[in-house]
């Protein structure tokens, strides 16, 4: 026998068609109840779950219109059905205003009814699904996902708090790696727009010739190779929020079309001359600093202003130290159920060269940290040995101990300078553009610090080449 594809409730004051309806739809596979009149009904929705409700208008003591309107006024989600012989189109109309899903005039084709019922549990469980989904990733970006217990995280905890249910915009600044989408994630699953999609747009990502398509859309024949009417990100995150992360590495002529949207609430495809009207939350994000961006004229301060009605500013993990502990375990349970291995805990050794370390990627470094020495640690703890080696040699904490030693300032900045980036280059395994990102920096800033401390850089030698 197959299994069951819902709770049926039939509401009919007629023995013969109760039974026909109960009889058919258990054959069906539903589970079935049946009342004989409104007023029963009433009670057993009280006491009961129903996916779908079959009710008919016409009955005595509380006709079927009651029967709806109880069940819209307790908030339950039971899909109603209503059937009657006295088909008017006053009576469907009011039916389906106050909520029912279908309305099927007596005497209905088997066929008919079978399809209805079909369509409204379809759409039920569809419904419950959105519902379960909608709940997950409230969970998956609510605040338990961002793991910490230090001073410093808790003021951020608070402050999503009060700000996610409010309309204004928000900045988030922070060094790369810290969390800032997560932040964003937040702020959007936990306000009124959380039902609403939450799309995030990387303004560095996104070469400047194609980042205004990109955010406003284009209509067909804007330019080469616009085939189509395309939308743009601001109206696919229409009713929903809109991330736009790496703020700072917006060009100038864009900045003041994005100001001209959020002063508006409207924008406009690029080859259109109608505008589209949006209703959006803006977050921003970004880990430089603006006031600075301002001073050298690559950023307006009239946006800046715009966006940061509300700043969050997120510490770098260096300065919250507590916070790495709870967030190493957060990472190993997450890797050991990915990778399929029965890792419990970290050895106080391991733990401890943790907790010492400088972190120049912050929580995305110590996150790529754990992953790798999931993978490597045979035993049940993770050891000193499955950790890099740019972290078991702590060479940060002996440059921190010459700084606090009084030595020439320009030398000593110079030289842990020099260290962070053999570090990085370590822990990328010589990647520069993964190394340029765990230091927070633009790949041409680091090959500009390359030449500096005179490292080799091959990567250029063999553009050189090319050019030759």
């Amino acid at each position: 026998m197959s299994a069951p594809n819902g709770k049926i409730l039939v509401v009919d004051d007629e023995p013969g068609m109760r039974e026909f309806l109960e009889i058919m739809l258990q054959k069906e596979g539903y589970k079935v109840q049946t009342a004989s009149d409104g007023s029963e009904a009433i009670d057993l929705i009280r006491d009961n779950s129903y996916d779908l409700a079959i009710v008919d208008i016409q009955m005595p003591v509380v006709n079927g219109i009651g029967v709806l309107q109880e069940i819209k006024s307790f908030g339950i989600e039971t899909t109603v059905i209503m059937i009657t012989a006295f088909a008017s189109h006053e009576t469907a109309i009011e039916a389906m205003k106050l909520g029912a899903y279908d309305y099927i005039t007596k005497p209905f084709k088997i066929d008919e009814i079978k399809l209805t019922i079909k369509k409204a549990i379809e759409k039920r469980d569809l419904e419950k699904e959105n519902i379960r989904l909608k709940q997950e990733l409230g969970n998956k970006y609510g605040f338990s996902n961002i793991i910490g217990r230090s001073s410093a995280i808790k003021e951020v905890f608070e402050l999503i708090n009060r700000v996610s249910k409010l309309k204004v915009n928000v900045l988030i600044n922070g060094e790369s790696g810290t969390g800032k989408e997560l932040v964003a994630k937040a702020l959007h699953y936990n306000s009124h727009r959380s039902n609403g999609p939450f799309v995030p747009v990387n303004c560095g990502a996104i070469p400047e010739n194609l980042l205004e398509s990109e955010l406003f859309g284009y209509v067909k024949g804007a330019f080469t190779g616009a085939n189509f009417d395309k939308k743009g990100l601001f109206e696919e995150a229409n009713g929903g929020t809109i991330l736009l992360d790496e703020i700072g590495d917006m060009p100038l002529h864009l900045q003041v079309k994005l100001l001209r949207v959020i002063e508006s609430r409207e924008i406009r495809r690029l080859g259109s001359n109608e505008t589209t009207p949006i209703d959006i939350r803006l977050i921003s994000a970004t880990n430089k600093q603006l006031e600075k961006e301002i001073s050298n004229k690559t950023f307006r301060e009239d946006l800046y202003y715009r966006l940061n009605v509300i700043k969050i500013q997120i510490p770098p993990l260096r300065q919250r130290k507590e916070d790495i502990a709870p967030l190493a375990l957060h990472f190993l349970e997450k890797f050991t159920k990915e990778m399929n291995k029965d890792i419990q805990s970290f050895s106080s050794e391991a733990l401890e060269i943790l907790e010492k370390y400088h972190y120049p990627g912050n929580v995305r470094e110590l996150e790529n940290i754990i992953a790798r020495s999931v993978a490597l640690e045979p035993e049940e703890t993770i050891q000193k040995g499955s950790l890099p080696n740019l972290v078991t040699n702590n060479e940060f904490v002996e440059l921190e101990n010459t700084l606090a030693s009084g030595n020439d300032l320009d030398a000593i900045l110079g030289d842990l300078e020099k260290q962070m980036i053999e570090n990085a280059l370590k822990a990328s395994r010589n990647n520069k553009t993964e190394a340029a990102k765990l230091l927070g920096i633009t790949l041409r800033s680091l090959r500009y610090r390359l030449s500096k401390h005179g490292f080799y850089d091959d990567d250029e030698e063999e553009e050189g080449s090319k050019a030759l």
